[in-house]
């Protein structure tokens, strides 16, 4: 080794020994990779140690849960009520709060979601307007919360003794301050909240919950009630956060912890009601036909009515004086949801899995007359078939039930029941309904996406505050694999990656891992770019075998966890073997779009050995070129042209004529040569480059289709590595021996190229000639040649020999 090497890598050694040091001293230092000179920009730089965070015990470098991974455990118990004339909710909880962190709490935080309604509250003080006109929705919504204020009451809250316990409401958050700090490693506490809260006419101000009323003309003048963010829950004390105590203002969802609940609802005595996890008391809250209905969907292979339309339209013509109370149990859930009305019909089937640990489970959905007959005719299968699709792609469906209810709420999910909103359109004058093409496939697609969010976040339990692509983004891309399996042309929104081009170009947009209150076009970000990243990574990255492997993984090892995003992208690199950093920090980590252009094609061939074949190559090639313009339009005869005194041995031959010299070194050139080189020396293959810009920035695969005269065509997947080194233009060579007649950059539409336009080339492929040797850089071509020119003039000379 030279002494210089040793040198530099002890300076190396040092230098890293400094940063390490300076490091632990706690001083600020500059990142030892910085560069400060030239453009060179590295595309494919480790995340590792620049945005993710440093694993631990809790949570590993490989991505999957730590040894000493930990999360807390809230149990409620809950007896709520409904009044239906003042459209209100009242209840009381008991919950129980297990610390399984190793931290002592000395107090809590809950959630009070509803309190987003209230005139002062951040959510409501921080819209905005834009532009010169409103809606008369807008004006209706101004109008009712001038006149209307929704938030919790909080009427007491007491310890397991029953004494008060103090309390302070910021916004939407609760904190409890505990008497006795609740100790860590399995400590446990228990309190009790009675709370209520007006419901909110949700077609009027909007909302993930509320009531809607059929008063117009015609109508039946009853109501379906959606409670959801119903009752105050406990906020998530994490590992890498403490406690997500982040108020809701509008756009981040519901980060919540685990645990078992027990629910009793009471409702007026004709109402339905959907809930979260398992009727208990189904012999005082169905009759006994009902009931037997209910068995007999257990083994159906097509949806059976529990509550037939005909009943539910009778109940419709009447108000019962009475309440009924419906008991439901829920384990191992994160939240609870419920719908409550007497105008819902209910059908149910059983849908099979091979799990043993849940082999049948009852798909079920809830609605009004006025969603008939969309609704009987597709959503239970809709989520039968939702639960097929993701159980192959993540893991089987865990709960008992599976539900899908319409009402005023266009389209959210809660544990083992979601709300749906699309219905038919009745006709003004014949009353008649009948559905369009496109609310079939909204309430689809809107049943699959909604049903599709039990597995993410309600089982893979993302922050949904902080990472809205964790769970709207994983879960789209999977509607979008179950809307193609549901038909081959299903007209998916989001999905293909030709759909998100038009966003990537936008201005106004932010990176995927931008909180979720500051995102801008929420749905493209949220939704649309997260969902057709997955299925580039599926179909064009990894492939399908990798891909499948690896998302299954990261579902299986997160289910019923608190994953965080660092944890998906290092498990999908770990269980696929593919370093995918590169693709992570342009896809979720930047703006850039993919724009990659195929700027140039040369046909090149190996320079032939022979030296005058060569020579004969080189003449031909320098022929098309044109000549001097300049030369070409003057008139008047050249001096060498008018006085032959002035020419000599240069002016009978080409140039690029062979010499003697280049003769005997080709000769001697290839008799040097080993028979291997030889071989490759006389190959008459055509070496293809093809030069490729990057225009938007993205850094991607490269999928280059080649047509040739022959008929035939050959696509090559060129991985994104071809940009390391140069992540702006690089050339690429293909080898054969057949003619290029067409290339075209990502053909099948693949990569969400937002121009096509440059994919396509058309112009002239150039040819070219690639030599083995270099020339020397002074060339004596009558030497080379064995002129001997006379003594006694410089402009009379020999014949040159020919050897």
């Amino acid at each position: 080794m030279p002494v210089t090497s040793v040198v530099r890598r002890g300076a190396l050694l040092c230098a890293t020994v400094s940063f390490a040091a300076l490091a632990l001293s706690g001083q600020a230092i500059a990142n030892p990779l910085e560069q400060t000179k030239g453009k060179f920009e590295d595309k494919f730089r480790q995340l590792e140690g620049e945005e993710w965070p440093t694993p631990t015990d809790y949570r590993n470098a490989s991505g999957a849960p730590g040894y000493r991974y930990w999360q807390q455990k809230v149990d409620y118990d809950v007896k709520a009520r409904l009044d239906e004339g003042k459209r209100s909710v009242s209840g009381t909880e008991t919950i129980t709060y297990t610390n399984n962190s190793p931290d002592a709490l000395p107090y809590l935080w809950l959630l009070l979601d509803q309190n987003n309604y209230k005139h002062d509250s951040i959510s409501q003080m921080a819209q905005t307007v834009s532009g010169d006109t409103i809606s008369l929705a807008e004006v209706r919504r101004a109008k009712r919360m001038q006149e209307w204020e929704g938030g919790f009451t909080i009427a007491a809250i007491r310890d397991a003794a029953g004494n008060a316990l103090p309390y302070t409401v910021v916004d939407s958050l609760l904190r409890i301050d505990l008497g006795e700090a609740v100790p860590g490693n399995g400590g446990e506490t228990r309190f009790t909240i009675e709370w209520s809260f007006p419901m909110v006419e949700n077609k009027v101000v909007g909302g993930r919950s509320g009531y809607e009323c059929f008063t117009q003309a015609g109508e039946d003048g009853n109501c379906i009630f959606e409670g959801a963010q119903w009752f105050p829950r406990l906020a998530v004390y994490s590992d890498y956060e403490g406690w997500h105590n982040k108020a809701f203002i509008g756009s981040g969802e519901f980060t919540l912890e685990f645990g078992d609940y027990n629910v009793a609802l009471t409702v007026p005595a004709d109402h339905v009601v959907s809930a979260t996890g398992v009727l208990q008391n189904p012999d005082s809250a169905l009759s006994a036909a009902q009931r037997d209905r209910l068995e007999k969907a257990k083994g159906a292979t097509s949806p059976v009515y529990i509550v037939t339309p005909a009943e539910a339209v009778a109940a419709e013509k009447g108000k019962a004086s009475g309440e009924k109370t419906w008991v439901f149990a829920a384990e191992n859930v994160r939240d609870f949801g419920w719908a409550s009305s007497r105008k819902f019909a209910w059908d149910a089937m059983g849908v099979k899995q091979d799990y043993a640990d849940q082999p049948l489970v009852m798909a079920m959905s809830f609605f009004p007359k006025e969603a008939r007959p969309l609704w009987d005719a597709y959503s239970t299968k809709s989520i039968a078939h939702t639960i097929d699709v993701y159980g192959h792609f993540a893991f089987p469906y865990p709960y008992p039930v599976a539900q899908s209810v319409n009402g005023p709420v266009g389209g959210m999910e809660y544990p083992m029941i979601t709300f749906n909103g699309p219905r038919p359109v009745k006709d003004k004058k014949t009353g008649e309904l009948t559905y369009t093409e496109r609310a079939k496939y909204g309430l689809i697609g809107v049943v699959i996406h909604e049903v599709g969010h039990d597995w993410f976040p309600m089982i893979v339990n993302s922050d949904e505050r902080q990472w809205t692509w964790m769970d709207e983004g994983l879960n789209t891309f999977l509607q979008f694999q179950a809307e193609k399996l549901w038909d081959k042309d299903f007209p998916a929104r989001r999905g293909e990656p030709k759909d998100i081009a038009e966003y990537m170009l936008s201005e106004n947009q932010v990176p995927l891992m931008t909180q979720s209150d500051s995102v801008l076009q929420f749905g493209a970000n949220g939704y649309g770019k997260p969902a057709t990243a997955l299925t580039i990574l599926r179909e064009t990255v990894l492939g399908r075998e990798l891909f499948d492997r690896a998302f299954r993984e990261y579902a299986t090892r997160w289910r019923f966890k608190h994953p965080t995003p660092y944890d998906f992208f290092r498990t999908m690199e770990e269980s696929s073997g593919v370093d995918l950093d590169w693709f992570w920090r342009g896809w979720f980590y930047s703006t850039d779009h993919v724009d990659i252009s195929l700027d140039k094609v040369v046909k090149a061939r190996l320079e032939p050995s022979d030296a005058d074949a060569a020579a004969k190559r080189r003449i031909a090639e320098r022929g098309k070129e044109p000549g001097s313009l300049t030369a070409s339009r003057n008139t008047q005869q050249t001096v060498v042209e008018r006085d032959p005194s002035t020419r000599d041995f240069y002016d009978s031959i080409d140039p690029l004529d062979a010499t003697a010299k280049d003769r005997k070194k080709a000769k001697g050139a290839l008799e040097d040569l080993t028979p291997e080189e030889r071989a490759a020396r006389e190959v008459k293959d055509n070496f293809y480059r093809f030069t490729f810009s990057n225009k938007g920035g993205l850094v991607m695969p490269v999928i280059l289709k080649m047509d040739f005269t022959d008929g035939s065509s050959k696509t090559a997947r060129i991985p994104a590595e071809i940009w390391r080194y140069n992540n702006r233009k690089v050339t690429w060579q293909y080898v054969t021996e057949k003619t290029l007649a067409k290339a075209e950059l990502d053909p099948l539409w693949e990569t969400a190229d937002a121009d096509r336009s440059n994919n396509v080339y058309s112009g002239n492929i150039e040819d070219k000639t690639l030599g083995i040797d270099t020339r020397d850089e002074a060339t004596n071509r009558m030497k080379d040649s064995n002129v001997k020119v006379l003594p006694d003039s410089l402009r009379t000379y020999d014949a040159p020999e020919r050897d």
